[in-house]
C-alpha cells in the first residue's frame, strides 16, 4: 500500500520534492491501476480536478491548514458539477453547490479527487450493495472492504488520496476504517454539517473522515467544525486538545467472533485488551448488555421507517432499479408495518437507555472491537444480510446514543489482516476520545530515529508507514558524527559515530514494537540499528552505519543533513542544465 499523510505532503511541498499538480497525476495513475477494485464511481481525472490546482496559486500554504492535500468523497455528499449517485445511477443528480463540509474543506486548501463507491443509499456495511461494483478490501482483495463508505476507506489506504469522507449511521465510518487498516473519526451528531448529504436515516447520519494518522483525523475535523463566519486563511483552526479520561469500560464476559478468522480477531482483541491495560488509564469491565439493547432497535426496531420516508416514493417508482438487497432492507419497513406508536414506544426506550449510558461514560471511554470478524465478498453474496449484520454487532449503538467515536487500528489478526477498536464517548468528552486513543496507540512503542531516506517526503517513508509509524519530530543528534553518501542505488545516507563530529539532522518517529523486525528487514547492510545521541544529550534508537562503508562513501557531513545535502546536488543540477528556449 502507498498511504500518505498531510505532514508527509507538507513536507514535500516545503522541500520541493513534488507539487500538488504531479501529486494529482500520480494519484491519477494508481486510480487507473486499481480500477479492478471498484473504488470510484467518478474516478480522480484533470477534467474537473485542475480548476482547484489552479485555486491553489493565490494561497499561503502556511495559512491554509489543508493546501494542496487530496481528499475523496464519498458519492452520497455532494460535490458542484459532478453527479451525486449515492450508488444509484437512477438516482443521480448534478449539485449546482458543494455539501457545507465540502466547501470549507476546499476553502481550507484541500483538493477534491472523485466521487467513490458504497453501498447503495449508504445502506450496508459490507462495500458489496453497489451496481457499480464490489469494492475490494485494500489488503486481501477477496474480503469485504466494509461499508457503506467502501471506496472512501480503500481510497486512502491505497495512496489515492490523503484523506477521505464517508458516513455513518450504524458503523459506515468506522467498519471499513478497521477492515483496511485506518483510522475513523465519527464526530457527535450536528458537530459536522450534513447539508448537501443524501440522507440514510437522517436523524442520526454524521459525516465522517478515514485517515492514516491520529493527527490527520484532528486536522480535518478542526476544518470540518470551524464556521465559515471569516475570510479563508484568516480563520483560527482549533484541533480538539488532549486529555486522559478517568478511566476505560470493557465489555465483560466473552464477546461475540464471527467469520472464518473469529479465532485471529479473538486473539487480537485479547492482545488489544493488554495493551490498554498498559496505558496506565484505570479500566472497569462493564455489562455491555444494554448497547446491544440499542443496536436492536436501530435496525429491528422503527428506525427503519424513517430510511423509508426518505427513500420510499424513489423506490416505488423506479422498480427494477433498486439493488436487490437494498430494496429488500428499505421495503422492511414497511413490510413490518411500524407504526407512530411502535416509534414512540422505541423512543421511550431509547431515552431510558441513553440516561443510563450518559452516567456510565460520564468522563470515561468505552471501548469494544471494531468487527468481531469478517467475510470473503463470496459468504456476503451466499447469505447478505446475516453477514451484514454480524458486523455491525459493535458498532450500532453509537448514533442512537450520539456517541462520538474513533476506530484505531490494533495489532493484526493474521498476516495482511487488519484489526482495530474502537472508542466511544459522550457528547462534548471529545478530549478525553483523543487522549485514550492516543495513549492506546503508544503502547508498545518505540522512538526511532532516521536520518535519509526513511524521512518524510523521501522515497521510503512509505516503509515507515506501512508499519503503523507516525512522525514525532525534527530533532539533531549530539555534535559527534559524520554523515556519509553510500554508493548504492539508490543513493543513502550512512550515519557515523565520529569524535570529532558534527550535528546531523534527524527525524524522530514512534513505530510499534511489534512491526519494528518488519521494517528491520527492508534495510540492507551496511545499515542497522543503534543507539544514537541527541542534541539534548539523550539518546534514541535509530539507523546508523557500520564504518566499513567508509572506503567507498562520499563524506558529506558539511551539509549537516540528507535533506540540505539534497537541496544542494539539485541546485547543482539546475545550474549545470540551464533552461534555454
Amino acid at each position: 500500500m502507498e498511504k500518505l499523510t498531510i505532514a508527509t505532503l507538507k513536507a514535500m511541498y516545503r522541500n520541493n520534492k513534488t507539487t500538488p499538480q504531479a501529486l494529482i497525476e500520480t494519484i491519477i495513475e494508481r486510480a487507473e491501476r486499481d480500477r479492478p477494485m471498484n473504488i470510484w464511481i467518478v474516478p480522480p481525472s484533470l477534467s474537473f480536478i485542475q480548476p482547484y490546482l489552479d485555486g491553489l496559486a493565490g494561497k499561503d500554504p502556511e495559512r491554509y491548514p489543508l493546501w494542496g492535500i487530496p481528499f475523496a468523497i464519498k458519492d452520497n455528499i455532494d460535490l458542484e458539477g459532478l453527479p451525486t449517485t449515492a450508488g444509484c445511477p437512477a438516482y443521480a443528480y448534478t449539485p449546482t453547490q458543494s455539501a457545507e463540509v465540502v466547501t470549507r474543506l476546499i476553502e481550507a486548501g484541500a483538493i477534491p479527487v472523485g466521487k467513490t463507491n458504497l453501498d447503495q443509499f449508504a445502506t450496508g456495511l459490507v462495500g458489496t450493495r453497489s451496481p457499480y461494483g464490489e469494492t475490494h478490501n485494500a489488503l486481501i482483495p477477496e474480503l469485504v472492504s466494509g461499508g457503506s463508505s467502501s471506496g472512501s476507506a480503500v481510497a486512502v489506504a491505497r495512496g489515492q488520496a490523503v484523506f477521505a469522507l464517508g458516513t455513518d449511521t450504524a458503523g459506515s465510518g468506522r467498519v471499513p476504517a478497521a477492515l483496511n487498516d485506518l483510522i475513523g473519526y465519527k464526530s457527535a451528531i450536528g458537530d459536522w454539517p450534513v447539508d448537501g448529504v443524501v440522507p440514510a436515516c437522517a436523524s442520526l447520519d454524521c459525516v465522517t473522515v478515514f485517515t492514516s494518522t491520529l493527527e490527520d483525523a484532528y486536522l480535518v475535523d478542526a476544518v470540518a467544525r470551524t464556521e465559515r463566519d471569516t475570510a479563508p486563511g484568516a480563520r483560527a483552526y482549533r484541533s480538539v486538545a488532549s486529555d486522559r479520561p478517568r478511566k476505560l469500560l470493557l465489555p465483560k464476559g466473552p464477546l461475540h467472533f464471527y467469520g472464518d478468522y473469529r479465532d485471529a480477531y479473538q486473539t487480537a482483541w485479547d492482545k488489544a485488551v493488554k495493551r490498554l491495560e498498559q496505558c496506565g488509564i484505570p479500566i472497569e469491565y462493564i455489562d455491555g448488555e444494554i448497547f446491544g439493547k440499542v443496536s436492536s432497535i436501530l435496525y429491528d426496531g422503527p428506525w427503519i421507517a424513517e430510511r423509508w420516508a426518505d427513500l420510499g416514493e424513489f423506490v416505488e417508482s423506479h422498480p427494477g432499479e433498486i439493488f436487490p438487497v437494498t430494496e429488500r432492507v428499505l421495503r422492511s419497513s414497511k413490510d413490518l408495518g411500524y407504526d407512530a406508536a411502535s416509534v414512540f414506544t422505541a423512543l421511550h426506550q431509547l431515552r431510558d437507555y441513553k440516561a443510563q449510558t450518559d452516567v456510565l461514560l460520564r468522563d470515561a471511554v468505552l471501548v469494544m472491537p471494531t468487527c468481531g470478524g469478517t467475510y470473503a465478498r463470496t459468504q456476503v453474496a451466499a447469505d447478505p444480510v446475516a453477514t451484514n449484520s454480524d458486523m455491525g454487532r459493535y458498532t450500532n449503538h453509537c448514533n442512537l446514543l450520539d456517541l462520538s467515536a474513533i476506530a484505531v487500528p490494533s495489532d493484526y489478526a493474521g498476516e495482511r489482516l487488519p484489526f482495530g477498536i474502537t472508542m466511544f464517548t459522550l457528547r462534548g468528552q471529545d478530549r478525553q476520545l483523543r487522549g485514550a486513543a492516543a495513549e492506546f496507540l503508544n503502547t508498545e512503542a518505540i522512538e526511532l530515529a532516521v536520518c535519509g531516506l526513511h524521512m518524510r517526503g523521501f522515497p521510503l517513508e512509505k516503509q515507515l508507514l506501512d508499519c503503523g509509524a507516525s512522525f514525532l519530530r525534527p530533532d539533531r543528534t549530539a555534535p559527534c558524527y559524520r554523515l556519509l553518501r553510500l554508493g548504492t542505488q539508490p543513493p543513502k545516507p550512512g550515519l557515523i559515530r565520529s569524535e570529532p563530529g558534527s550535528s546531523i539532522d534527524l527525524e524522530i518517529w514512534r513505530i510499534p514494537l511489534h512491526r519494528l523486525g518488519d521494517l528491520i528487514r527492508q534495510v540492507p547492510a551496511p545499515l542497522g540499528l543503534g543507539k544514537i545521541r541527541l542534541q539534548n544529550g539523550g539518546e534514541v534508537t535509530g539507523f546508523i552505519c557500520e564504518p566499513y562503508a567508509e572506503l567507498g562513501g562520499e563524506d558529506i557531513t558539511r551539509f549537516g543533513g540528507w535533506a540540505a545535502a539534497e537541496r544542494s546536488w539539485e541546485q547543482s543540477r539546475q545550474n549545470s542544465n540551464p533552461v534555454t528556449g
